[in-house]
């Protein structure tokens, strides 16, 4: 476990310059908003305490709050996303639970599991988001547009992520 210190801080900083610089970038009809930072908080380990998540949680949110002039949004809705992460995880859990040492990855869990879990928080962390960006509910219909388009390019963007990243390992 002490070893993956070193990758989560690589990928801490990865996914915020990733972000900043290159997704914060793209922007297809205004309905299209890639963030795929929130696969950092979505890959921790299953045994990462619940205050940690939230303190990476808020740090990597002000980051990218900082960086696009996004006062405090991005960090409630990664905030909301990493408090409901423990929820989500209890109840899509395999029979057996998760094994002791494995990622929430889909080369421990398969594709179907993962866009299960990653799927139902990224919708969350989307619709929060796209909802404190409208503040009204005259633009609903717009916000759930948004919403469904972007975490679906989200999602894409995880599985394309994770093919290349992370390869099948018996355990951490």
């Amino acid at each position: 476990m002490i070893s993956l210190i070193p990758r989560y801080i690589f990928n801490f900083f990865f996914f915020i310059f990733l972000q900043v610089l290159i997704l914060n970038k793209i922007e297809f009809s205004g309905y299209i908003n890639p963030y795929l930072y929130v696969l950092f908080i979505l890959t921790l380990p299953f045994e990462t305490p619940g205050w940690l998540l939230l303190v990476l949680a808020s740090i990597l949110g002000v980051s990218i709050d900082i960086f696009s002039n996004t006062p405090g949004m991005h960090m409630a809705a990664i905030l909301l996303m990493a408090y409901l992460r423990r929820f989500v995880l209890m109840r899509i859990s395999p029979r057996e639970g998760y094994e002791v040492g494995t990622l929430p990855i889909p080369s421990f869990y398969g594709f179907p599991w993962f866009f299960k879990y990653a799927g139902i928080l990224v919708v969350i962390h989307h619709l929060f988001y796209f909802f404190i960006e409208s503040f009204s509910f005259s633009n609903i219909i717009e916000v759930f547009g948004k919403t469904i388009f972007s975490s679906v390019f989200t999602l894409i963007l995880m599985a394309i992520t994770l093919l290349f990243t992370y390869q099948k390992r018996n355990r951490i």
